[in-house]
C-alpha cells in the first residue's frame, strides 16, 4: 500500500442558516441530511429549498452514511500546502438516499479505489468542527 496521509482543509469551515444542522452533527459524528416536506426528496448541498420541486420548506433527518462511489480521480500533485498530501482521493459518493456528496474517500490506498465501491461516513476533525469523508469498510470475510 502506498503511503499517504489524508488531507484536511487549511480553514475550517464556516456554517449558516441553512447548512448549520449539517455541522452540528458532523460535530457529533452523524449524518443529516435536508429533505424536502413537500416531495420527501433528500437534498445537498443544503439549502432552503427543493431543486426537484422547487417548494421551499426542509427537515433535517438522520442519514445511513452509507453509499457507493460515484466518480473520483486521485489527485497525484497538489500546491501549496496540499502538496504534501499527494496522492489523495477526491470523489463523487452517491448515498444511499440518493444525492450526491464531493468528498474525499480516506483510509484506503488511492489505487484500490473503484466506481461502485460501498462507502461509509466518517467525520475528520477540521478546526473547531469536523469535516465529511468515506471510506471503504473493510471486506467481511
Amino acid at each position: 500500500m502506498t503511503s499517504y496521509r489524508d488531507p484536511l482543509p487549511g480553514t475550517p469551515p464556516y456554517p449558516n442558516s441553512e447548512d448549520a444542522p449539517f455541522w452540528q452533527a458532523a460535530a457529533e459524528d452523524r449524518l443529516m441530511l435536508p429533505r424536502c416536506l413537500a416531495c420527501g426528496a433528500f437534498i445537498w448541498y443544503p439549502r432552503v429549498f427543493c431543486p426537484d420541486c422547487h417548494k421551499s420548506g426542509v427537515e433535517w433527518v438522520p442519514a445511513s452514511g452509507r453509499g457507493t462511489i460515484y466518480s473520483f480521480t486521485v489527485n497525484q500533485r497538489a500546491a501549496g500546502a496540499w502538496a504534501e498530501f499527494s496522492p489523495y482521493v477526491i470523489a463523487y459518493v452517491e448515498l444511499d438516499e440518493g444525492p450526491r456528496v464531493l468528498t474525499n474517500i480516506v483510509g484506503v490506498d488511492p489505487e484500490e479505489v473503484r466506481i461502485g465501491d460501498a462507502v461509509t461516513a466518517i467525520f475528520e476533525p477540521a478546526g473547531t468542527t469536523k469535516v465529511l469523508r468515506f471510506t471503504v469498510p473493510p471486506a467481511v470475510p
